[in-house]
């Protein structure tokens, strides 16, 4: 069965920085529905399209067409006091940015009564090299579709 709109797809992955550092190799295949769902990164959606099992393919994708360019506003430093006890770096806290929307925000220091806080996906403002091997693909029942995502084994669960 070939990959298009309303299939599931069933992969392995790495991902490697733009000299092949491996950054992250998947422990469990991903399982996401393709389509446009917004599941996956648009440029492996586009790079998977009409391809069957067994396909394998490396991507280097700019910091846009990845996990974003770095914002620097959504960088932070805030009074150690504002925080509960045992806070630690590495650690993720949910708040607000400038918008008012909600926005996880990384540890990424704490420097004396200061806490500096990272609102950008870890990976914001990196090239990236992912390294993809479609290991199944199979077509999604009508409650997936509906519900826009994959359920049962490494999908979603309600």
């Amino acid at each position: 069965m070939k990959i298009e709109k309303d299939t599931v797809v069933t992969l392995r992955y790495k991902v490697a920085d733009a000299k092949g550092k491996l950054i992250e190799e998947s422990r469990e295949p991903m399982v996401y529905l393709h389509g446009g769902y917004a599941n996956t990164l648009p440029k492996i959606e586009a790079a998977l399209d009409g391809r069957m099992a067994g396909y394998e393919v490396t991507l280097h994708l700019q910091p846009a067409d990845a996990f974003g360019l770095r914002d620097e506003s959504l960088a932070r430093s805030i009074p150690k006091l504002e925080f509960p006890p045992g806070i630690k770096v590495g650690g993720q806290l949910q708040g607000r940015n400038e918008d008012g929307s909600e926005q996880v925000f990384t540890v990424m220091k704490i420097k004396g009564d200061t806490v500096l806080l990272d609102g950008n996906h870890p990976l914001a403002g990196r090239e990236l090299r992912f390294g993809l091997k479609v290991t199944g693909v199979r077509a999604a029942t009508a409650e997936e579709i509906q519900h826009r995502h994959v359920h049962g084994a490494h999908g979603h669960h309600h």
